[in-house]
């Protein structure tokens, strides 16, 4: 694992998921690829736990670069909160972040939300331009 990368809470602790009003979020932090993916998934497991409905924020804005080992976990929490009469929503802006999601097929499922608030309330999901600009 790179030495950047990790899930922290809102106090910037390293943690596993955390709730935000009626949401759970996941913050990831770094570089996401198959070494150190396995942390996210504990936690989107983790956030899974427990009954009722489910919805997620995955908020990978501060991840600096991202390959397809993202994409399995998010699927899987996708389903669930589906499953679950919930949701699961990404925030992510970069362009190379966008581009997994095209390559994988999944822009349409994970359009990117500009902020966790944003996510919640589901306002501006959108597929990121090439340049990462809006």
């Amino acid at each position: 694992m790179s030495p950047h990368s990790d899930l922290h809470e809102s106090t910037g602790r390293s943690a596993f998921p955390v709730q935000f009003d009626d949401c759970r979020v996941v913050r990831a932090h770094g570089e996401l690829d198959v070494t150190t993916v396995p942390r996210l998934e504990r936690a989107l497991r983790q956030v899974r736990t427990g009954p009722g409905r489910l919805r997620l924020i995955v908020d990978l804005s501060a991840v600096t670069f991202a390959d397809g080992s993202i994409l399995e976990p998010l699927c899987e929490a996708w389903a669930e909160s589906r499953a679950r009469h919930g949701w699961t929503r990404v925030v992510y802006t970069r362009s190379a972040t966008s581009l997994v999601f095209r390559a994988g097929g999944l822009a349409d499922r994970f359009p990117g939300y500009a902020s966790v608030q944003d996510a919640r309330h589901g306002a501006g999901g959108h597929r990121a331009r090439h340049n990462g600009e809006r």
